[in-house]
C-alpha cells in the first residue's frame, strides 16, 4: 500500500528551517544531475542507437546504485522496498527510451520539460489524494507557479512546430514514466538505504532490453558504450539524492524541485548548442527560480 503522511526525520533539537533546507539541497542536487544526464543521454542518442544508449545507462546506473547502496546504512530491507523500486525502475526505463527518442528526432529544450511537467502532475496529486501530503500555502503558490513555468521553458519559435510536435509525443510518453519513477520510489522505507534504487536499475534493463531485438539495432563503439554507462550512473546518483529528498521532506516537495531538472538542458542547449531562447523560455526560467525559492521556505 502508499505510505501516507511520511514522518519527517529529525530530533528535538532539529528545526524547521532546518528540515527545509537538508530536504531541499538533495532535491536539487538531483535536478542538477538529472539534467546533465537528459543532456549527455541526449546527445550521445544523436551518435548511436537511443535505444542502446538506454540500456547501457540503465546498467551502468546498477553499477553505480549497488556502490551507493554498501556505502548507505540500511537497517531493514523489505520486500516490499525493493518492489518499490523495481516499478520505479520500469518507470525509469520507459522514460529513458522515449526521451532519448524524442531528444535524437527533436529539441531538446522541448522534449525534457515537457516529460517533467507531467511527471510532476502525476506524484502531486497521488501525493495529496492518497498520500496524506498537505503542503503549505507558499509551497502550494511555488507548485503553481513551477507548472507553467516548465511549459514555458519548453515552448519554441513558431519555425520549429515541425519538430516540436514530434518532441511533444514522446515528451508526454516520457513524463508518465517519470511520474510513476518518482512515486514509486519514494515509497521505500527509510530504513532500506539506496537498495531500491539498485533494485529498479534491474528492473530498468529488464525493461529496456527487450527493444534491442530487432536484428538491425546495434551497441555503439567501446567508447561511445563507456560514456552512455557512465552517464546512466550519473542518472542513478541524482535517483539517489532525490530518495535522500523524500526522507527529509513531503514527497510534494521533493518532486517538484527534482523536476527542476529542464532548466539544465536548456540553459545548455542556448549556450552550447546555440538554440534560441525565446520570451516564454525566458519567463519560464525566471519562474523556475522563484519556485525554488517558494518551495525551500514554505515547505
Amino acid at each position: 500500500m502508499l505510505h501516507s503522511g511520511r514522518r519527517l526525520p529529525g530530533g528535538p533539537g532539529r528545526t524547521r528551517r532546518g528540515r527545509r533546507v537538508t530536504g531541499a539541497l538533495p532535491a536539487l542536487a538531483s535536478a542538477l544531475l538529472y539534467g546533465v544526464a537528459d543532456v549527455w543521454g541526449g546527445l550521445l542518442s544523436r551518435r548511436a542507437d537511443f535505444a542502446a544508449v538506454a540500456l547501457l545507462g540503465q546498467a551502468g546506473g546498477l553499477v553505480c546504485a549497488v556502490a551507493a547502496a554498501l556505502f548507505m546504512p540500511a537497517t531493514g530491507i523489505a520486500a516490499a522496498d525493493l518492489g518499490w523500486g523495481a516499478l520505479s525502475g520500469v518507470g525509469t526505463g520507459l522514460a529513458m527510451v522515449f526521451l532519448y527518442r524524442g531528444i535524437s528526432k527533436g529539441n531538446l529544450s522541448v522534449v525534457v520539460p515537457v516529460s517533467a511537467v507531467g511527471g510532476v502532475a502525476l506524484p502531486v496529486l497521488v501525493g495529496v489524494a492518497f498520500l496524506g501530503d498537505r503542503p503549505s500555502p507558499v509551497a502550494w503558490a511555488g507548485i503553481a507557479v513551477v507548472l507553467p513555468a516548465l511549459w514555458l521553458v519548453s515552448r519554441s519559435r513558431s519555425d520549429d512546430q515541425g519538430r516540436v510536435r514530434a518532441a511533444l509525443v514522446n515528451g508526454l510518453v516520457a513524463s508518465g514514466g517519470i511520474g510513476v519513477q518518482y512515486l514509486a520510489l519514494a515509497q521505500a522505507g527509510d530504513d532500506s538505504g539506496a537498495w531500491p534504487v539498485a533494485a529498479g536499475r534491474v528492473a530498468a534493463v529488464l525493461a529496456v532490453a527487450p527493444m534491442m531485438w530487432p536484428s538491425e539495432r546495434r551497441f555503439p563503439s567501446p567508447a561511445m558504450s563507456f560514456w552512455s554507462a557512465a552517464n546512466g550512473g550519473l542518472a542513478a546518483a541524482a535517483l539517489v539524492f532525490y530518495l535522500l529528498a523524500t526522507r527529509e521532506q513531503l514527497t510534494v516537495i521533493a518532486v517538484v524541485l527534482s523536476s527542476l531538472y529542464p532548466v539544465v538542458p536548456v540553459l545548455l542547449g542556448v549556450t552550447a548548442l546555440r538554440e534560441r531562447l525565446s520570451w516564454p523560455q525566458a519567463a519560464g526560467l525566471g519562474g523556475a527560480g522563484v519556485a525554488v525559492v517558494l518551495l525551500t521556505f514554505g515547505a
